[in-house]
């Protein structure tokens, strides 16, 4: 059996890596599956637990960050946590699936750097910071001061871009799909 693969999805908030994850998803030939990663943050309206993510408390997740239970994790802002759980990845790979993840940066690269042979990291790039601001007020699910956090951790994330094996610019939603696809594509079925 051939062994699954990793892909990861990371970006500044608003760059459209969710888009991208959710459009390589709905291509059966790439037999993904998503990764679902642990939250601490408040769960929004139309997101489900366990299918959008993990949602537990604070306290649960550093109960979990102490025993090892997490192959990546970030406090993102103050009991703000972020991870993902090795049950999650293990349970994908055992069936036989690639898994891909939607993660911030420094999540990203810590999972590349757990799994260089067997995972392709790609850095979601805006095509500035305007519009990514732009994209996240026409969101509107962020408070002014949330959206400025946003954009000063897009800043700093941006900054990483050179560490990830793949900068893919999405200044065109239906390019950056199709770049994607091929990036993804090449990466899987190239035998490790």
């Amino acid at each position: 059996m051939k062994k699954g693969k990793l892909i990861i999805f990371s970006a500044p908030s608003g760059s459209g890596k969710t888009t991208l994850v959710h459009y390589l998803l709905s291509r059966p030939e790439l037999n993904l599956a998503f990764s679902i990663s642990a939250a601490s943050r408040q769960r929004r309206p139309n997101e489900i637990d366990g299918k959008d993510y993990y949602f537990i408390t604070p306290e649960a997740f550093k109960e979990k960050i102490t025993r090892g239970e997490f192959i990546e994790w970030e406090e993102v802002y103050k009991d703000n946590f972020y991870g993902t759980l090795r049950t999650e990845v293990e349970r994908l790979l055992k069936a036989g699936k690639n898994v891909i993840f939607d993660i911030d940066v420094k999540g990203g690269l810590n999972i590349k750097k757990q799994f260089p042979d067997n995972s392709l990291a790609i850095f979601v790039q805006p095509p500035s910071v305007k519009e990514l601001e732009k994209r996240l007020r026409t969101r509107q699910t962020e408070t002014e001061e949330k959206i400025k956090m946003r954009l000063e951790k897009a800043h700093e994330e941006m900054k990483y871009a050179k560490n990830f094996d793949v900068i893919l610019v999405n200044d065109d939603l239906e390019k950056a799909k199709k770049d994607a696809y091929n990036i993804v594509s090449k990466f899987i079925n190239t035998p490790s």
